[in-house]
C-alpha cells in the first residue's frame, strides 16, 4: 500500500508541475504473469518511471506502450501475452490486461514581456486553459497583482529564456517594451522546440530586427518559422484587439484551423 502511494504521490506531483505522463495499471492477470492484478506504474515523458509492474519483458514493453500513448493523447486497455509462445519471449503464462491512462498537459502561453498586451493575452490564456508564464525584467511590470495565476519569471531575458525548459506545446509571445529585447528574446527562443514563436513589430522593424539576426548566424530557414508582424488582421489597434488577433493565430495553429469564413 505504501508503494501505491509513493506511485500515486509522484502522479500528483508530475500534474501539478503541468508534465505529461501515463498511469499504468495492471487490469486482469491470468497464469503466472509477473504484472499482479492493481499493480500501478507511473511513466513520464522523458522515460523515467515510478512503481513496478514485476520487471522484465513485459514492464519493458508496457513502457514503450506507455510512452507512445502519452505522444497520441489517448488512454487505452492492451493485452500482453506472457506465455511461451508469446512475442514477449517470456516463460511466465498467461496473459496480462494493463490499462494505461494518460494525463497531457496543459500547453503552455509563454508571454515575453508584461505590458498592456501581455495582461489581455494572459486573461485570454487562462480562458483557454492555457498555463502561461510571464518573462519581465522589472518587478512593477511581472507580478502577481498583474498576473494572478501566471507563473513570472523575474530577471535578465536571454539568460532566463535560455535556461528555461521549452516545449513542443509551448506557444511563446514576444511583446516586451522595445526592440532591442525583443529581439534579445527571439535570440534567446528560436532554437526551441516550441509549436509557434510571433513577435511584435511593424514589418520595418520585424525586417530590420531579422536582418540582425541573420548578421548573428540565425539562418533563413529558422527566421521563416516565426509569426511576424504576429497576429491576424482583425482590425481594430487596442490592446485586447490586439492579443485577440494574436490567441487567434495561435489557436489556428494549435487547432490545425484555417482563416475562412463558414457561411453558406
Amino acid at each position: 500500500m505504501d508503494k501505491d502511494r509513493d506511485v500515486l504521490n509522484d502522479l500528483s506531483r508530475g500534474a501539478n508541475e503541468n508534465n505529461s505522463m501515463a498511469l499504468a495499471i495492471v487490469a486482469k492477470s491470468n497464469g503466472s504473469s509477473p504484472g499482479k492484478e492493481g499493480a500501478m506504474m507511473v511513466v513520464f515523458e522523458d522515460g523515467n518511471t515510478k512503481g513496478t509492474l514485476g520487471g522484465g519483458n513485459l514492464e519493458y514493453k508496457v513502457i514503450q506502450t506507455a510512452l507512445n500513448c502519452i505522444k497520441t493523447g489517448k488512454s487505452d486497455l492492451f493485452s500482453f501475452d506472457v506465455s511461451n509462445n508469446g512475442s514477449l519471449g517470456m516463460a511466465c503464462g498467461g496473459n496480462t490486461e494493463i490499462f494505461i491512462k494518460v494525463f497531457k498537459a496543459n500547453d503552455q502561453l509563454i508571454i515575453i514581456g508584461g505590458g498592456h498586451i501581455a495582461q489581455e493575452l494572459y486573461k485570454l490564456g487562462k480562458m483557454f486553459a492555457f498555463e502561461v508564464v510571464i518573462f519581465e525584467d522589472r518587478e512593477q511590470y511581472g507580478n502577481a497583482s498583474r498576473f494572478p495565476e501566471a507563473k513570472i519569471i523575474l530577471g535578465d531575458y536571454e539568460k532566463n529564456l535560455t535556461n528555461y525548459d521549452i516545449k513542443r506545446n509551448s506557444y511563446i509571445v514576444i511583446v516586451t517594451r522595445g526592440h532591442s529585447f525583443d529581439e534579445v528574446a527571439l535570440k534567446s527562443v528560436i532554437n526551441s522546440e516550441a509549436a509557434y514563436i510571433g513577435m511584435i513589430g511593424s514589418k520595418n522593424k520585424v525586417t530590420s530586427t531579422f536582418n540582425n539576426l541573420k548578421k548573428e548566424g540565425i539562418e533563413e530557414k529558422d527566421l521563416k518559422k516565426i509569426y511576424a508582424p504576429i497576429g491576424i488582421n482583425i482590425g481594430g489597434n487596442n490592446p485586447l484587439d490586439i492579443a485577440f488577433s494574436i490567441m487567434t493565430e495561435i489557436l489556428v495553429i494549435k487547432n490545425g484551423g484555417s482563416l475562412e469564413h463558414l457561411k453558406i
